[in-house]
């Protein structure tokens, strides 16, 4: 079960409504419309309650770790990862062997999202700011009906923007010419699709409307960390001017819409830098270039001055089920079934800021010293130290049966292993094996302020300002990476989005960024990237096999196990958008997104 802090806390106000995140629950019935609205909504404690429910719609990057037989991280249908655990859905994915009606996630996140957008609208028809009370106070609860209606419309156009960077042109059910919220029956027709740039340009007119009616940060985050504030509206409007600008949307060029993201993050960067409380980058205690990224996800999330808005905490060790190697086992086991690839790899620069292709001094054979500190901080790689106390020892992922010891005992599992030659680090717990742990916290960012930086300085560097160094600078900085300078525009770009592809790896960023960057269209093809190095990639998908002999060889080449293949299918313009459920378009007369017709 996963709560936000916001639910658990109006679970103590009226746990008839909010006392489980799942199951059938009263607010879970929505198909009844007998339910008496009058009965929820002439309460302050059930109209807490009912909000408090909403949030269960955030989007969540961690919702694969609640299956551990078909999911774990979305991160495995990108080039960053790939999954040993054969009947994981994203090789499907990868593969293209879906179709219009059996594609799994889209027929989970289509009406999952309209789901909560009808839920939102019955909340905005119905709160009432008499019983809510909408008086001027000191503090948060300022104006409280009026930010209560901010927080469930900002709330709103995140379930919209999912929706349009997974499905594209998206039917917009927000208020109709009266401006009422629009409640559709579930058995309705949604209206139009509205294509996905102009539908973009309407969740940042949502941000605009409405992100000024909230804190920006609450001073009392003990109560509220977890809602939805200023910081976190400004926020989806900087990622959605970004997406706007970006190829795959402005399909013009259009040098404004750059100019535009710029200014929406560099709004985010001015307001919060008035802030009392500012938001920044968080670094560990003391603070160490050589653990402040991994602390960032390990330590304390709840009051991590870098998160600008997370889904929950989630207390489990599914997490640490699904990411550690394979080897550690006691009271539980481990699977180590999300393994990041060659690709994520060797995009990390060498310490002294170059590609690793350019530093004449990078060894393939001694691969991981003196390079970027968030390599180290990510991911596991053969001779990682990992383990509490006694357990703590080298990770072994040697595949060379004949070398002493035989076959290292991280390299595969009866209920999983690598099929890489690595394991993920990030937001994975270092605990003891031997005993019973009850669980781990967890908190994976929808937003936070590394992200606002970097979409600053991707706008920055299309518009030409040389700003663009400071803010993708300030990132780097935090590990000990060197300053950027002297560059062009297009070596600017690449080092930009190189950046964001490490700095925000496993955050449900790579599989949308490859994409409205149009990478699979600059690359051509599979066969025709193959000359560039691994990193730049985006087709090809490789691993390293460790034989460990008479000295350690690393042999790079393509993925094990149970993958099966060492490609990513990519069939334009198919693969940049998902198919809307065939049900769905037989019930609505769509056009179905294009190449996913039947």
């Amino acid at each position: 079960m996963r709560l936000n802090k916001i639910a658990m806390i109006a679970a103590v106000a009226f746990p008839m409504l909010v006392s489980t995140a799942c199951g059938d629950s009263y607010l879970d019935k929505e198909v009844d419309l007998t339910i008496d609205n009058e009965a929820v909504f002439s309460d302050y404690d059930r109209t807490r309650g009912f909000q408090a429910r909403l949030y269960d719609y955030l989007p969540d990057a961690f919702a694969g770790f609640n299956d551990t037989q078909f999911r774990g991280s979305n991160e495995c249908m990108t080039d960053n990862a790939l999954s040993d655990w054969g009947v994981h859905r994203y090789h499907s994915m990868l593969q293209d062997a879906y179709d219009a009606t059996n594609h799994w996630f889209a027929s989970e996140y289509w009406p999952r999202n309209y789901k909560g957008i009808r839920q939102c609208n019955i909340f905005l028809a119905n709160a009432r700011p008499g019983v809510v009370g909408n008086a001027e106070k000191k503090g948060d609860d300022n104006r409280l009906y009026d930010r209560w209606i901010a927080e469930i419309r900002i709330l709103r156009a995140i379930c919209h923007f999912d929706l349009i960077t997974r499905f594209g042109d998206t039917p917009i059910v927000g208020d109709d010419e009266n401006g009422n919220p629009i409640i559709l029956e579930p058995s309705s027709v949604l209206p139009e699709r509205l294509p996905a740039a102009e539908a973009l340009k309407w969740v940042i007119s949502e941000c605009d409307k409405y992100k000024d009616d909230l804190p920006f940060r609450y001073a009392n985050e003990t109560e509220n960390w977890g809602r939805i504030n200023g910081a976190a509206a400004y926020a989806l409007k900087s990622r959605a001017a970004l997406y706007l600008a970006s190829p795959l949307y402005n399909t013009t060029g259009d040098k404004q819409l750059w100019q535009n993201a710029a200014d929406a993050a560099l709004d985010f960067i001015n307001t919060n830098a008035r802030q009392a409380n500012p938001y920044k980058l968080h670094t560990a205690t003391p603070a160490n270039v050589n653990s402040n990224y991994y602390d960032c996800f390990i330590t304390n999330p709840v009051m991590n001055n870098e998160y600008i808005l997370a889904r929950s905490v989630w207390t489990t060790l599914n997490i640490e089920f699904n990411l550690a190697p394979c080897g550690f086992a006691g009271a539980i086991s481990s699977s180590g079934r999300i393994n990041p690839t060659q690709n994520l790899v060797d995009s990390y620069e060498t310490i002294d800021g170059l590609p690793i292709d350019k530093d004449p001094n990078y060894d393939e054979q001694n691969p991981y010293v003196n390079r970027d500190p968030r390599l180290e901080q990510t991911i596991l790689h053969q001779g990682s130290i990992w383990g509490v106390g006694s357990e703590a020892r080298e990770v072994d992922m040697n595949a060379n049966a004949d070398a002493d010891g035989g076959v290292g005992v991280d390299f595969t599992h009866a209920n999983g292993g690598t099929a890489t030659g690595y394991y993920t680090k990030k937001y994975l717990n270092n605990i003891p094996w031997d005993n019973t742990v009850t669980g781990a916290r967890h908190a994976c960012p929808i937003f936070r302020y590394a992200e606002i930086l970097l979409n600053a300085a991707e706008a920055l560097n299309e518009v030409g300002n040389a700003d663009a160094y400071k803010y993708v600078d300030q990132v780097r900085d935090r590990v000990g990476m060197p300053s950027y300078s002297g560059k062009g525009q297009a070596e600017l770009r690449e080092r930009i989005r190189n950046e964001r592809r490490i700095e925000l790896c496993f955050e449900d960023h790579r599989y949308y960024d490859t994409r409205r960057w149009k990478l699979f269209d600059e690359n051509v093809s599979a066969a025709a990237e193959t000359s560039k190095p691994r990193y730049q990639q985006v087709y090809n998908l490789y691993a390293v096999e460790i034989r460990r002999g008479s000295s350690t060889f690393y042999n790079y080449g393509a993925p094990y196990g149970t993958v099966g293949y060492s490609r990513q299918s990519f069939i334009s313009p198919k693969s940049y958008f998902w198919p809307v459920p065939y049900t769905e378009l037989v019930k609505t007369g769509y056009h179905q997104t294009p190449g996913w017709e039947l």
